[in-house]
């Protein structure tokens, strides 16, 4: 015998809008405890949801769509998806993402999507950026994860970079280092906010941050893993100074993986006499280094989460940028 909504409804005493709202996060309004009722008695009743039903009914499939801009060939895209995964399984929603190419901007993205009619969507980028949106899906799009809309018209949740920075360089300030160099990634927003927060560090401590050794890695405007690197040459131009840097701190875990090699080359011992430090906590690179690498985790799974919490709420809330704190990972290279 086939279980419905009216059965459960009346087992629990509640109304079938209750038990929508409880097990297909609908909007009615009810305690954890009701909710909990509710999905115990559908259980034990052995109610399985009619997806086609419920989509004609309601309008929308128990979906959270990602447009991935880029965002597949990061090596940070299971923690994004992984944590909108998670909160969207609370809900017992599912989440598909379909990507941007050349061929497909937002707009044919947009209208393939739709034709699964997701409750949500979502935007996801592979690193921290602006991303400019039409006009028209603006309103579309729920809430945009590792970037920022341009001008402001969608909640976006992005890495708290400038802060990061700063808690880093306080930590190598802690740790006794007091002439600490910075190869940063050229023409990313990201590294533009880290170096505000390197350099606020080190005024806040007393140095002049204004003339803090801040070098590029490459020799591109735009940083690229396919760019020419300058990491060697950087690290043995600063090793020959009369007052040597006690710290690198490297603009990724990648690198920090060159600095590494270049200060051996130079016969630098890490962390006795230069301390390194990074951005990312790419586990396959940062855990593998001899001495393991310290550096500060970005906050991608917590994105995740948080978008999710955004895109499934009742009500929609003011637009707003939220920074998300790194967190920072100690091992020994510090």
């Amino acid at each position: 015998m086939t279980v419905s909504l009216n059965d459960i409804a009346e087992r629990a005493g509640v109304s079938v809008k209750t038990v929508s709202g409880a097990l297909h996060g609908g909007s009615a309004r009810m305690s954890d405890d009701t909710r909990l009722r509710i999905k115990e008695i559908a259980e034990e009743l052995g109610y399985v949801t009619n997806f086609a039903a419920r989509s004609m009914r309601q309008g929308w499939m128990p979906l959270i769509g990602v447009i991935a801009d880029e965002l597949v060939t990061s090596p940070f895209a299971t923690g994004i998806i992984g944590g909108l995964d998670s909160g969207a399984r609370a809900s017992d929603m599912a989440v598909f993402a379909m990507t941007l190419s050349g061929r497909r901007n937002v707009a044919s993205v947009l209208e393939e999507m739709h034709r699964f009619r997701p409750r949500a969507v979502a935007y996801a980028a592979m690193y921290h950026k602006r991303v400019e949106l039409p006009a028209e899906f603006a309103e579309t799009v729920g809430v945009m994860i590792n970037c920022r809309e341009a001008n402001d018209r969608v909640t976006s949740l992005v890495p708290d970079e400038t802060g990061a920075a700063l808690e880093m360089t306080n930590y190598l300030l802690n740790a006794g280092r007091r002439n600490i160099a910075y190869i940063n990634l050229p023409g990313l927003l990201a590294s533009e906010l880290r170096e505000i927060g390197f350099r606020q560090a080190l005024d806040q401590a007393g140095f002049n941050g204004t003339e803090a050794t801040v070098l590029p890695a490459v020799n591109r405007a735009i940083y690229s893993d396919r760019a020419q690197s300058l990491v060697h040459s950087h690290v043995q131009r600063l090793m020959r100074f009369p007052q040597r840097p006690d710290a690198i701190l490297c603009g990724n875990d990648r690198v920090a993986m060159e600095v590494y090699a270049a200060l051996r080359r130079c016969g630098a011992a890490i962390p006795d006499d230069v301390a390194v430090a990074s951005f990312d906590n790419q586990v396959e690179i940062a855990s593998r280094l001899d001495p393991p690498l310290t550096t500060m985790a970005l906050p991608h799974r917590a994105m995740g989460r948080k978008a999710a919490q955004i895109l499934l709420a009742e009500d929609r809330a003011p637009v707003e940028v939220k920074k998300l704190p790194f967190r920072l990972v100690e091992r020994s290279s510090v």
